[in-house]
């Protein structure tokens, strides 16, 4: 009599539960074995017990280089792409190059270049654009133009503001300081003439006979004229 299938849930008797994994594990580590020799694979095998046991297996040296080697290949295989992501990813691509020679047709359209294949529509259409784009680039020219003027503005106000108040400064300054002359007199006695000196003038003044270069000095005096000379002699100051 054959044996009946055995149903796939958890065996709830511990004792039967425990028997069974004992007897199941040693035929999975058998069968692992026999894999890697008969087919030459390389084979790991990694168990824990309800009791947090290892059992383990693996056809080479190192469990660890087969973990290494399990985790490179996982890496590399969610790197590439799957046939239905590289297809939406060439869509994209395709996207992205049209949206791209749109933009380089339309810059050249806006330079004035390329314009044989517009029709009249799309003529009018790009005449209109470029009316409102220097409507707005004019305006913009407009208010960068009043915002320096205000500017301006306001520096020359605060410049006359500073002007005036340098000009209070030095009002007030120059009121209460006055200049004072370097001599005690203020030069009242260089614009006076010497006593002596004054004298001597007025006396050339009234005798012809004592300024210099009259033909009358020349002449010998007669005997009147010696009486007037002496007497103008006493006139003159001694110290000539």
């Amino acid at each position: 009599m054959g044996r009946g299938k055995v149903e796939l849930k958890r065996i709830e008797n511990k004792i039967n539960r425990q028997v069974s994994f004992a007897k199941r594990r040693c035929g999975l580590l058998k069968k692992a074995h026999e894999l890697s020799v008969l087919c030459d694979a390389e084979v790991a095998l990694i168990v824990f017990s309800a009791h947090g046991r290892l059992f383990e297996f693996c056809s080479t040296s190192s469990m660890l280089k087969t973990i290494e080697r399990y985790q490179m290949f996982r890496n590399n295989a969610e790197s590439i792409p799957t046939s239905s992501e590289a297809q939406n990813s060439y869509q994209e691509y395709l996207k992205m190059k049209a949206r791209i020679e749109y933009l380089q047709r339309s810059q050249s359209n806006l330079l004035g270049e390329e314009l044989g294949p517009l029709s009249i529509n799309e003529l009018e259409r790009l005449e209109n654009q470029i009316e409102v784009s220097t409507k707005q680039i004019r305006s913009r020219k407009m208010q960068i133009m009043l915002d320096q003027l205000y500017d301006l503005k306001n520096k020359e106000q605060e410049l006359q503001k500073d002007n005036k108040n340098l000009r209070r400064k030095l009002q007030e300054g120059g009121s209460q300081t006055q200049l004072q002359p370097s001599w005690p007199d203020g030069g009242r006695s260089a614009a006076k003439k010497p006593p002596r000196a004054e004298g001597f003038l007025q006396l050339l003044e009234h005798d012809p006979a004592l300024q210099v270069g009259s033909s009358q000095s020349c002449t010998a005096p007669s005997n009147d004229d010696e009486g007037a000379a002496r007497d103008d002699d006493r006139l003159i100051p001694r110290w000539l």
